[in-house]
């Protein structure tokens, strides 16, 4: 059965209730039909809680799948099954995976969130007031140039792109403002994806309203001619930008197949973004329940990297546990069989494929988190396999827990909570990968051979010339957002497995004073991907009687 028919067939509690199971009161919430909800914010006070956080990440993606979200989805409804009150906290799906290639991002099987097809096309709206924020900042910038341009803002110089969120790669380089002299001023300007956007990582990371305001306030959207940055403030048009964002800002309270109460709320993308759910609902979630299970995209070398060195010191703790998902499949595809042979046993492909796990566990274990490898179990897998990548994971004193939670929902991980609670339970003392006074070249230098296992780090001529402008602003010690391909450790997505003495090539950076940090943009990554030859839409459609069809 596909997840989407899983999903269609189950039976959601009204969000009140859901609600009441989380403690909060209906008071406290706003609904948007009968099982989705905004919650408001700040919560009243309420007895604390234990506040564990697990932190669930993963190898590097492969097309024979991780299913990282279906694991923390599995993982929240086997805390709650083994007597913990648990929340899971997730980020929105975009809709450019969506109708393009990768897929949702609302768990699968028996370990879904619902109502999965909402969650996976509009939801609550946040992402359309993301894309409406942004490109309202776009056109004002553009407008006030056209005006008379009393701040001296260098056309060629603005940074600020507009946003849409869906893959369209012929948006990624445009030319505006032609067909004469009432259209505008012309420039080159170009689209990034908005869950790329600033605007995302600034509703991600913010505090409250307050917050909000100073992080949008300091966005730079460009340079005068004397080559000075500018930001909004001096645009004058933050609290318009705050205006449509302050519905967003709430985060969202949905639920599990089991009725264990999540909250998904912001999704910036792993690679070209910092890759984890919002502050505020990891926050609240923290607040309700004794145990919040919440992920990071992508890989642990991408998402679970700027979990812990930028989204935690904001919110003001690390995770108690960190959960590493792995598939047999996906370790012997990085050992070198083909898609199509991996349902066949090989023993010998997986041992070569766990030296991707392998760097990732060390990784983590850098930052002195306790590490737990969930092996997440697919039909084909034989326990032979199974077997052995315990004893692999064993031999690096590491637990490994075969969890089979697509197919059996929570009741498939009861073994890997048990584990979980105990990890959760040890006293640590969480380690910084990296000093705040680092310069930013020596942040890069550090993520690229403590987290990806490189030997160093090149920078384009230009990348060279903006890290000489930033020590001039004062941006040289901020904190480094990676924006590298996912597939591997490398930026050559070809490089699978676990490779060594490779070089990251550091081609731009994108400051994001909004957010807090700088983006490196490494090899050839991009900041709105394309459709493939057959995009998923193709498979799409909405029955006479309003089903949706092949949403997954």
């Amino acid at each position: 059965m596909k997840d989407i028919e899983i999903a269609q067939q189950s039976e959601m509690l009204p969000i009140v209730e859901i609600a009441k199971k989380a403690g909060l009161s209906e008071d406290e919430i706003e609904q948007y039909g009968p099982y989705k909800a905004k919650i408001g914010l700040p919560l009243s006070a309420r007895p604390k809680t234990k506040q564990k956080l697990i932190l669930v990440t993963a190898v590097n993606p492969t097309p024979a799948g991780e299913g990282k979200s279906t694991v923390t989805v599995g993982l929240g409804d086997a805390l709650n099954l083994s007597g913990q009150k648990a929340m899971i906290a997730l980020r929105e799906p975009s809709l450019g995976p969506v109708m393009g290639m990768k897929g949702g991002a609302t768990g699968g099987g028996y370990s879904q969130v619902v109502p999965m097809e909402d969650i996976n096309l509009h939801f609550t709206g946040d992402m359309h007031a993301l894309t409406t924020a942004n490109n309202t900042l776009a056109a004002l910038i553009d407008n006030h140039i056209y005006q008379g341009n009393k701040l001296g803002i260098d056309q060629r110089r603005v940074i600020w792109k507009r946003v849409l969120d869906i893959n369209d790669r012929a948006l990624r380089h445009v030319v505006i403002g032609i067909g004469g002299i009432t259209q505008g001023i012309p420039r080159e300007d170009g689209f990034d994806i908005t869950v790329a956007s600033e605007m995302m990582a600034i509703l991600c990371l913010a505090t409250d309203i307050a917050d909000l305001k100073r992080r949008l306030g300091k966005i730079v959207i460009g340079y005068t001619f004397e080559k000075e940055p500018v930001t909004v403030d001096q645009l004058g048009v933050t609290g318009a930008l705050a205006l449509l964002l302050k519905d967003a800002l709430k985060p969202n309270l949905v639920q599990t197949l089991a009725h264990t109460p999540a909250i998904i709320h912001g999704g910036p993308f792993a690679n070209i973004a910092h890759g984890c759910n919002s502050v505020l609902a990891t926050k609240t979630a923290l607040q309700l329940a004794d145990y919040t299970v919440t992920e990071a995209g992508f890989g642990a070398d991408l998402g679970a990297e700027k979990f812990l060195d930028i989204k935690a010191p904001q919110l003001g703790k690390y995770p108690d546990t960190i959960v590493i998902v792995a598939t047999v499949r996906a370790l012997k595809m990085n050992g070198g069989v083909a898609k199509n042979e991996l349902d066949h046993e090989d023993l010998v492909a997986l041992e070569n494929g766990f030296a991707n796990l392998a760097r990732h566990i060390k990784s983590m274990k850098r930052y002195n988190i306790p590490v737990v490898v969930a092996i997440n179990r697919f039909m084909a897998d034989t326990e032979a396999e199974l077997t052995k990548l315990v004893e692999l994971c064993a031999e690096i004193d590491t637990k490994a827990v075969v969890a089979d939670v697509w197919a059996k929902g929570g009741t498939g991980a009861l073994d890997l909570a048990q584990t979980v609670i105990k990890t959760c339970d040890k006293d640590v003392a969480p380690v910084e990968l990296y000093a705040k006074e680092d310069l930013l070249e020596d942040k890069i230098k550090t993520i690229v051979t403590e987290i990806y296992g490189g030997k160093d780090v090149e920078f384009s001529p230009k990348a060279l010339r903006q890290l000489q402008e930033f020590k001039t602003f004062g941006w040289d010690k901020l904190p480094v957002c990676m924006a590298k391909t996912q597939y591997s450790l490398s930026d050559d997505p070809k490089k699978l497995g676990a490779p060594t003495d490779f070089t990251i090539h550091v081609r731009e950076f994108v400051p994001k004073l909004g957010a807090g940090f700088i983006v490196a943009l490494t090899g050839n990554v991009l900041t709105m991907p394309g459709l493939p030859k057959v995009p998923a839409a193709m498979g799409m459609n909405l029955a006479d009687d309003g089903t949706i069809i092949g949403l997954y």
